[in-house]
């Protein structure tokens, strides 16, 4: 697993520790107010990553390869998230996929949230 993007001091993996998929997702989520978690090369990532460069907000990305280990946290983020990666997570609460982001610019509540997570400034 590889993390680009990274900002205020997302640990990959804390102390050395083995952690279960689930809860590394959720950790991963509450340290970053906008996470996305997808594979390596992904398209709706990469459209997803540059809307929110758009508006402001730089998210953390976790690419994720072609591993058991990656395999695992990638079912964990879908799980976690709305069923599919890339997944989105906006203030610790799942968005979903590509879909999911374009309703929240579409419908006008994209840039109040990012403000309302503290990824934009006022």
């Amino acid at each position: 697993m590889q993390a680009v993007g990274i900002r205020r001091g997302l640990t990959i993996d804390p102390a050395g520790e083995e952690e279960a998929p689930a809860a590394r997702v959720g950790r991963l989520v509450r340290e970053s107010p906008v996470v996305i978690f997808a594979r390596r090369g992904c398209y709706m990532a990469h459209v997803m990553k540059r809307l929110l460069a758009a508006v402001g907000a730089h998210a953390t990305v976790i690419e994720l390869g072609a591993g058991a280990a990656e395999a695992e946290l990638a079912a964990a983020a879908a799980e976690a998230g709305r069923g599919a990666v890339p997944a989105l997570f906006v203030g610790g609460a799942p968005v979903g996929g590509l879909e999911g982001l374009m309703d929240l610019h579409l419908s006008g509540r994209l840039v109040p949230r990012l403000r309302e997570v503290g990824a934009l400034c006022a």
